[in-house]
């Protein structure tokens, strides 16, 4: 039995339909892919993300705002969404296993991620949360939300982003690796986790949002995972990405693609916090990482495709 790591995207749950029904269709999709790692007979582990979500749900406070009934901070909203796609994982999972003849339990674990509150990244929103904008909408944004730092996200319109800060700690790990011993497949770290700062023997919630990708290699790390999985809806990883020469990678090494990050060669909004922690993950545990299409769930379980990183030194291999 292997043990692993599975990072989704919040955008893969959420599209154009931003209403519970759409995204609970999506994550019952979803989790019948994700059926097959069972029936491989692997321990799962399940992150996701929650961008959209959690912008969208912090337009609905704002547009409710009064003294009677004040807009919740932006921590609270993302435990809020870590609660509500934790439902819809922990229903569709279970639905799709009794589907499949197996009976195996599901938990959804509210996860708290501990941040540096000097962390940088509070001075340098980076995470595109919400939904996509035109550009020709941006202007009459700003004069509508004088805070919102608003950047164009990887070719596909223009966002609000907000603080990102790294993840140090995931609270309440110990208690993910006893339902992981356990055999039940967790929901864990949704959005990356509600990320909290330290405070004597207080945590203490903050304005930010975590890449869930960076959280996922942090809890794959804490709990020994054979390998980390990150699923997105654009495939694997590629070297000139949207150009007539873009080579689409098998296999490469850690210190050959780490070359490639350093020259700042991935989309920053997308591919690049994906390929970071997919490098931090190889490099503190000799494990694999694999970069892939929720799609193919099947061929990457059968190592046919996806993007895979490891810690020899190894050549890229292009598809």
């Amino acid at each position: 039995m292997s043990k692993i790591v599975v990072a989704l995207g919040g955008n893969a749950i959420l599209s154009k339909d931003a209403s519970a029904q759409a995204q609970m269709k999506a994550v019952k999709e979803t989790a019948k892919e994700l059926v097959n790692f069972i029936k491989n007979g692997d321990q799962l582990i399940i992150t996701h993300g929650n961008g959209p979500q959690v912008g969208n749900l912090l337009l609905q406070q704002s547009a409710a705002d009064s003294d009677e009934n004040p807009a919740m901070p932006l921590d609270t909203c993302g435990a809020m969404t870590q609660g509500s796609i934790g439902y819809w994982f922990q229903n569709a999972m279970k639905a799709e296993l009794l589907d499949s003849g197996i009976d195996k339990d599901v938990m959804a674990i509210v996860t708290q991620t501990i941040v540096d509150e000097d962390d940088p990244a509070f001075q340098n929103p980076s995470k595109p949360i919400g939904p996509f904008y035109k550009e020709t909408e941006v202007e009459n944004l700003k004069a509508l939300h004088p805070d919102w730092q608003i950047i164009e996200d990887a070719g596909r319109g223009y966002r609000r982003v907000v603080p990102s800060p790294k993840p140090l700690e995931i609270n309440e790990y110990r208690a993910i690796k006893k339902v992981v011993d356990a055999g039940i497949i967790p929901i864990v770290s949704g959005g990356g986790g509600i990320p909290v700062v330290r405070k004597a023997n207080r945590l203490v919630g903050t304005e930010a949002v975590i890449d869930k990708d960076f959280s996922a290699s942090k809890i794959a790390q804490l709990v020994d995972a054979d390998k980390l999985i990150i699923l997105t809806s654009a495939g694997g990883v590629y070297y000139n990405y949207g150009k007539p020469n873009q080579l689409e990678l098998k296999e490469v090494g850690v210190d050959e693609i780490q070359k490639h990050i350093d020259a700042n060669e991935f989309a920053k909004g997308s591919m690049m916090p994906k390929v970071k922690a997919a490098v931090s993950f190889v490099r503190n545990t000799g494990n694999p990482a694999v970069i892939g299409d929720l799609e193919d769930v099947k061929e990457i379980i059968r190592g046919e495709k996806g993007t895979t990183i490891v810690s020899e030194g190894v050549t890229a291999t292009v598809k």
